[in-house]
């Protein structure tokens, strides 16, 4: 058995507007310096108290608290409205994947329980997926952590797994927890930085995906 896992905002979701408007409500509503919107996705990925940290590191650790609430509860409020849509193709490639015998799927994110959740069941994709590892439960990427849980979940060796995401957390944590790693080219972190960490595919499209993963995992097996 194979094990497929996924990042999800910035890989299958499409969430960037609705994480630069909350995170900017968050930050202005601690009274803090904006940083540019740039800065703000490069953090994306990680837990929201490590990339606060990162992102903010002058700030006492009260107003990134602060920050971590209202960028909470901005979220939550702008998902009530409309959730992120899934990136064309995202749907229809899980469903393939899933469909075959010899594959489980996964997610691996920094995204709450809650929100993820939401998520899956407004896109109806939440079967699809065996394990699902979140924020909630882990280290922040690049731990490997939320990938030896999803290997442990699925009774899957490393060798039998890849990780695919958008940023470097994503990859460099799939390479510490000893899976290949594919990075796509539609989110957050520039393609140069996916192939600087690491990634042992790069792919510009869900079909390319497809086919890398399916090389990735036929020629480690």
């Amino acid at each position: 058995m194979k094990l497929v896992i996924f990042d999800v905002d910035g890989t299958l979701s499409d969430s960037q507007n609705h994480i630069v408007a909350a995170m900017t409500q968050g930050i202005e509503a601690a009274g803090l310096p904006l940083p540019s919107r740039s800065e703000m996705l490069s953090v994306v990925g990680l837990s929201l108290d490590e990339g606060m940290a990162q992102l903010l590191p002058d700030a006492p650790l009260s107003q990134r608290d602060m920050v971590v609430q209202g960028y909470r509860d901005a979220y939550r409020a702008r998902r009530m409205l409309a959730v992120p849509p899934l990136y064309p193709g995202a749907a229809e490639t899980l469903d393939r994947l899933a469909g075959r015998e010899d594959m489980l799927l996964g997610i691996a994110t920094g995204k709450s329980r809650r929100g993820l959740d939401a998520l899956c069941e407004h896109h109806g994709i939440g079967g699809y997926f065996f394990t699902r590892q979140v924020a909630d439960d882990h280290p922040s990427k690049p731990h490997p952590a939320m990938v030896e849980a999803a290997l442990a979940d699925a009774g899957v060796d490393a060798r039998d797994a890849v990780m695919i995401g958008d940023t470097t957390y994503d990859i460099e944590m799939g390479r510490a927890a000893g899976v290949a790693t594919v990075g796509v080219s539609w989110g957050y972190h520039p393609i140069e930085a996916l192939r600087s960490a690491g990634a042992d595919r790069l792919v510009d499209s869900f079909a390319a995906l497809e086919a890398a993963v399916s090389e990735l995992l036929e020629g480690r097996g």
